[in-house]
């Protein structure tokens, strides 16, 4: 990720913080209007958003620090740790949430203000959903987890606000006061599982999974179109840290190569890698013919 990258991730993780705070005021002005135990289970999944998106801005912060002695592959996980806080927060949510529900469910009552409520809620969601497209594709466009995390909670959030504003018409035309505490109910269940997909993705990063199939297809191909030269390519490994991307290989050259053209056909595929990711971090180690190889290998192509 470059500096300009970094400025733009930042620049968007502070302006949640405040855009958060405005939505979450408007869902739970709904709530108080209304009564209805659904809107006060989206106004608490805001208040989630708010903190995450305290945590974001923190994290990415702290994650665009440069590579110290302490930390010489530089600070890019710390992301995953705000995308993880994030998850937790959202099952902690779910479960307040229940908590109010099912003893609303005993003894559901009617709504108060219900056009008013919905209102200011639809005006929330919309918002919301502008912010959701936002964060989604910048969080893309900059390899940002921390963004991306944000960025998926906050559209399950739009789709939970629609479902509860459908749910809550249906309620006030028909008179069935049960359904606003079943749809909290059902809201928890989407938030609970929304959550767990936030941790799963982040701890994924934490693990250090490889980068995507179809992404390091395209490093092989990057390698083998530029490893002209050399014998092959052995042992290849690839990593994600937030937005950095390491790549790890073996390349075998003839035992009589000079030091400096084999430095040049690293050189080569270097350039070729960072063009698909740029800012990739790679270890190339190479070595003689005649040393065992092993792991996974690579065609090059000769000419």
């Amino acid at each position: 990720m470059t500096a300009s990258d970094n400025r733009t991730v930042l620049r968007l993780a502070f302006w949640g913080i405040p855009l958060s705070l405005g939505v979450m005021g408007l869902k739970l002005l709904a709530w108080w209007v209304t009564g209805s135990v659904a809107l006060l289970s989206d106004g608490l999944e805001s208040v989630v958003n708010v903190v995450a998106a305290v945590i974001a801005y923190a994290m990415i912060g702290y994650a665009a620090k440069p590579a110290d002695a302490g930390h010489p592959f530089g600070h890019h996980k710390a992301e995953y740790f705000s995308a993880v806080i994030e998850g937790v927060l959202i099952v902690v949510a779910a479960l307040s949430i229940l908590w109010e529900a099912v003893p609303e469910m005993m003894a559901p009552s009617l709504l108060k203000a219900p056009a008013l409520g919905l209102a200011i809620n639809f005006a929330a969601g919309v918002v919301n959903a502008i912010w959701a497209y936002v964060l989604i594709r910048a969080g893309r466009a900059h390899r940002s987890p921390a963004l991306s995390a944000d960025g998926h909670h906050i559209l399950s959030d739009v789709v939970t606000s629609a479902g509860v504003l459908a749910g809550l018409v249906l309620a006030v035309a028909t008179g069935y006061a049960i359904l606003d505490p079943l749809l909290a109910v059902v809201v928890a269940a989407n938030i609970l599982f929304q959550g767990w997909k936030v941790i799963s993705r982040s701890i994924d990063g934490l693990m250090d999974k490889a980068v995507p199939a179809e992404e390091e297809e395209a490093i092989k191909q990057a390698i083998a179109a530029n490893a002209g030269g050399s014998l092959g390519v052995h042992d290849l490994k690839t990593r994600q840290a937030g937005p950095a991307t390491f790549v790890d290989f073996h390349m075998v050259v003839p035992e009589a190569m000079p030091v400096g053209d084999a430095h040049d056909i690293c050189d080569r595929i270097e350039d070729a890698i960072r063009a698909v990711h740029p800012g990739a971090r790679i270890a190339i180690h190479v070595e003689p013919e005649g040393e065992k190889a092993h792991g996974v290998r690579v065609k090059t192509r000769t000419g």
